[in-house]
């Protein structure tokens, strides 16, 4: 009887060893295509996101994944059901951007785009209602002047995602970076309380960047005020000059429709960001590479 004992709990021991081991790998069945492990499905933002468009419309059909689904969301629901996937480790593909505060946190890789469909590197313009300029050649001047790396977007983005108010992040970036604050402020003058008004669309990216230049107008006296908005408005807004400004506008594809719509109303101050980069996105220890991989 004791040598049974014994033997039973060696077998009980190692297979709790067995279950404890199960646990750190992915839950998807080996057995099946990644396709089928996420049930035919890329999670993704906003609707009217031009990054969703070009998902749906060119990206998916490139590559065939007419049995997929696009679904809409915000980047917060995004974000939420990746870093929910990565904690147990199981597959997910997702729309991604870069600069974006996830690559730091996560350890994340881009599906190869062999077709190309997402195009080559974005930038990030500056874009003012057409007038603006005549009106407030002195604000103008700084938003024309503005322009950083992706680096230091994603401390203010990560900042933020820490836990850190907006306002609070982009003035502790605009403290500790004085000399490009000083760049960007060249030439101009201080205001006393003379009014502006930015839009900007609820992007982790965006909102950094519009709390940073809002910082920096204020401290040149600008009373600013800032307008949550959907990408379609926020390019509406500032093209009928309710909005006089926005540092939101990725081109020359994401948000390529909307410049199109409303070129003839606006002035392109030109990029204060290079090297932006979109595609879909997996955890580094999904065993895919490619959207090509996607299919099944």
């Amino acid at each position: 009887m004791k040598k049974f004992t014994i033997v039973l709990i060696g077998l009980l021991t190692s297979l709790g060893m067995v279950l404890a081991g199960c646990q750190g790998q992915s839950s998807g069945n080996k057995n099946e295509s990644f396709a089928d492990q996420v049930d035919h499905k890329i999670t993704g933002i906003d609707p009217g996101a031009g990054e969703m468009k070009l998902t749906e419309n060119k990206v998916m059909k490139d590559y065939g994944l007419d049995n997929w689904t696009l679904q809409s969301g915000s980047e917060s629901t995004m974000t939420a059901s990746l870093d929910k996937a990565i904690k147990k480790k199981e597959p997910i593909v997702v729309t991604g951007w870069t600069p974006h505060w996830k690559f730091q946190k996560y350890d994340l890789k881009y599906l190869k785009d062999p077709k190309g469909s997402y195009g080559g590197e974005e930038e990030i313009h500056t874009i003012i209602h057409k007038g603006f300029e005549k009106k407030d050649p002195n604000a103008t001047r700084v938003l024309d002047q503005f322009n950083w790396k992706a680096e230091d977007m994603e401390k203010v983005m990560l900042d933020i995602q820490n836990g850190e108010d907006p306002e609070k992040a982009a003035r502790k970036w605009v403290d500790e970076n004085k000399d490009k604050v000083a760049e960007w402020t060249k030439g101009a003058s201080k205001v006393n309380g003379k009014k502006i008004k930015l839009g900007y669309v609820a992007w982790s990216s965006e909102i950094a960047s519009t709390n940073v230049v809002t910082t920096v107008l204020k401290d040149l006296g600008y009373k600013v005020t800032l307008e949550q908005l959907g990408a379609g408005q926020m390019w509406a807004g500032v093209a009928k000059g309710s909005d006089d400004a926005i540092v939101a506008a990725w081109l020359p594809t994401t948000h390529a429709d909307y410049l199109k719509k409303f070129k003839d109303s606006l002035t392109d101050l030109g990029p204060n960001l290079k090297g932006t980069r979109l595609g879909l996105v997996v955890p580094s220890y999904v065993d895919i590479d490619s959207i090509e991989d996607l299919k099944d």
